[in-house]
């Protein structure tokens, strides 16, 4: 139980203690989600799990953000604004990343069941689509309505329908 509430302390930190952002009540929900598989006697992870269930159907009605508890969240993910936005159960979504409005993170297609894996400090814009079996590297942007099939290494930007990569300008 500890870890589930220190995750939730961080998330409010991320969300600079606004309790109302729409994107932390998701986070909240999917941490739950994912604490109640750690409860060993059954009658209890049953009572939790029909909690989280409708728990989870609540907030993606009231919020339309889908976030299973399957999928791996990292620490200081921020869900941006609400609306639209899917992610697979399958997905892996590193520390610190960000999410806009529309985003879908999830499988290519139903015969092959693998969905991205994002890095840290990946700055989602609104729109993107991100699909597949694909790893997306640590400090990425992904344009707004960019449709991402391919990898993407570090430090890179990918742009564009389907999406192509940019590496970023080294700093000066």
């Amino acid at each position: 139980m500890s870890g589930f509430i220190q995750a939730v302390r961080d998330d409010l930190r991320t969300y600079e203690g606004d309790w109302t952002a729409q994107g932390f009540w998701a986070l909240v929900v999917h941490r739950f989600g994912a604490w109640r598989y750690s409860i060993g006697f059954s009658p209890v992870r049953k009572l939790m799990s029909l909690i989280y269930k409708i728990a989870y159907k609540f907030v993606q009605i009231l919020t339309g953000i889908e976030l299973p508890c399957e999928a791996h969240v990292g620490r200081g993910t921020r869900i941006d604004h609400f609306g639209g936005i899917v992610v697979s159960g399958y997905a892996v979504i590193g520390n610190h990343c960000i999410l806009r409005q529309g985003v879908t993170i999830g499988l290519k297609s139903i015969n092959d069941i693998a969905a991205p894996c994002l890095g840290d400090y990946v700055n989602i814009g609104a729109g993107a689509k991100i699909l597949g079996r694909i790893v997306i590297g640590d400090h990425v942007d992904i344009g707004a309505n960019a449709v991402v099939l391919c990898d993407v290494p570090s430090h890179a930007s990918a742009v564009g329908i389907p999406a192509r990569v940019i590496p970023k300008k080294a700093a000066a």
